[in-house]
């Protein structure tokens, strides 16, 4: 039996209720990754989304504080990986304030347009930066697909219930 929810007494919208509800939702992870005059950076994310197949579009959000969005900012490209369930730790490594996420023991190269492309993800896309929307304490990128590879082996890692998750079989 499913409890029908008190109508009567609504609860107004706050961002404690947003996460409390988006805590329930799983989510894939992803890792996104630019070039900055100072080096390369990079953030956690699961508001990665499929936009259009034609022409092909993804967006994904980002705090206007996050410490990666004034390279996400300027940077005409991104980088967007897929993570695989094997890959926890490095989605804890970029999602951490202050982490060094290029270093050991990330392992990523320069890939296409310079975007720093993480190796063994499930996944990666290089995207060109086609508009940055404002919404609330965030942005919305959108951003055109120009190449990548899916060929990746293994399961998806997920997000839920502020953890990461492995699929159950």
């Amino acid at each position: 039996m499913t409890a029908t929810p008190d109508l009567s007494t609504p609860r107004l919208a706050s961002p404690d209720l947003l996460r409390s509800v988006f805590r329930r939702h799983a989510a894939g992870v992803a890792v996104i990754t630019a070039q900055d005059v100072e080096g390369p950076v990079g953030f956690t994310a699961t508001s990665l989304t499929s936009v259009s197949a034609e022409p092909p579009l993804v967006s994904f959000g980002i705090g206007t504080g996050a410490s990666s969005w004034p390279a996400i900012a300027e940077t005409d490209h991104v980088g967007v990986h897929i993570l695989g369930e094997h890959q926890q730790e490095l989605a804890a490594t970029f999602a951490r304030s202050g982490a060094d996420r290029f270093g050991a023991p990330t392992r990523w190269r320069e890939g296409p347009e310079g975007v720093p492309v993480l190796e063994d993800v499930l996944a990666w896309l290089v995207c060109r930066v086609v508009a940055r929307v404002p919404a609330g304490d965030h942005r919305v990128v959108l951003a055109e697909v120009v190449l990548g590879d899916p060929a990746g082996a293994g399961r998806p890692l997920l997000y839920h219930q502020g953890r990461f998750n492995r699929l159950r079989e």
